[in-house]
């Protein structure tokens, strides 16, 4: 009898035992993103969410955190430091700050279209950078998507790249993109994503260089009403994971997020190469917005050779990744 008790006892704590572990590998990820909920990147963090949970039984989710609620691209990084945060869908212009070598990433005309450019992000060469991300950035990166090409857009009729001249440019804060329009001799004036429209609308600034999802989604347009398809930077997005956390999870757990993570990441870059044509073509029905297209880099003289001169003094990786354009080219 006291033998049956004992075991049954046993059986009992072993039960609770389960049920709790089982429980504690339950979570609900917190993602910071800056882009708002119509966004692409947004849509493919709620997929992400559905997708963790189907490969999970249910276990594991994201919840995200759009429009910058949870603060800057910088305060999310310093969230995801102290485990605060979770993960984010950060711009690869952020992670120039701590990892110069991806600045490589925003060489001007590094390529001629975003067929290029989802090759670049899909390259051995671009995910070589993201190993230095934990060492640097307290933050493990997965893989890299994008937004899109970079087009101006400005307040008045652009003839001459000289008309850029003294310029207040609203650009994304990365040295890398400051660089290009110091050479243009523009005014760069670095501000969050939320403020732009704003700024427009009350002449603090004069221009912009955006992508055409987001030029859609804010109508930028209604104050800078003249586009040049330029196609002048690729702008990338890395999805990232707090290594705090990271370290935290089972293999297992890391197998599954890696996956899935990945699978949005992938569906995110064909989402934009499939309907940017679309989108240019929208922007073609905006009323007051005039469009000239196919400025190519001609269009600003020498940028290309004095930004790789300076920057090449910087990372290897711009040499890296011209020449993977070039080869992909041949």
């Amino acid at each position: 009898m006291i033998r049956t008790r004992i075991l049954l006892g046993a059986t009992a704590l072993g039960a609770a035992l389960a049920a709790s572990a089982s429980i504690a590998q339950e979570r609900e990820f917190r993602l910071g993103l800056i882009t708002p909920p119509a966004h692409v990147w947004n849509q493919e963090v709620e997929a992400l969410s559905e997708t963790l949970q189907e490969m999970s039984d249910g276990r594991l989710s994201v919840a995200a955190f759009p429009s910058g609620q949870l603060g800057s691209e910088g305060d999310m990084v310093q969230q995801m430091q102290t485990g605060a945060l979770d993960m984010a869908w950060l711009t690869t212009a952020e992670m120039t700050e701590r990892v110069p070598d991806i600045a490589a990433l925003h060489a001007p005309f590094l390529v001629d279209d975003i067929d290029e450019a989802a090759a670049v992000l899909r390259s051995d060469v671009a995910r070589e950078m993201l190993d230095e991300l934990p060492g640097a950035t307290g933050t493990v990166g997965i893989c890299y998507a994008m937004t899109g090409m970079r087009q101006l857009m400005t307040r008045n009729e652009i003839d001459a790249v000289d008309d850029l001249e003294g310029m207040r440019f609203r650009i994304t804060p990365a040295p890398a993109i400051r660089t290009f329009f110091e050479m243009l001799g523009a005014a760069p004036a670095p501000m969050p994503l939320t403020q732009v429209y704003d700024a427009l609308a009350n002449r603090q600034i004069d221009a912009i260089d955006m992508d055409f999802e987001s030029i859609i989604n804010f109508r930028y347009y209604e104050h800078a009403p003249n586009m040049m398809v330029t196609n002048h930077h690729m702008f990338g997005m890395v999805a990232l994971v707090s290594a705090r956390v990271w370290n935290e999870l089972s293999e297992e757990d890391r197998a599954m997020i890696e996956e899935a993570t990945q699978m949005h990441c992938d569906s995110t870059i064909d989402r934009f190469v499939a309907e940017e044509d679309d989108k240019l073509a929208t922007l073609h029905e905006a009323e007051g917005l005039t469009i000239t297209e196919d400025v190519g880099a001609e269009f600003f003289g020498d940028i290309v050779e004095r930004w790789d001169a300076e920057w090449a003094e910087v990372t290897p990786y711009v040499g890296y990744l011209r020449e993977f354009v070039a080869d992909l080219r041949d």
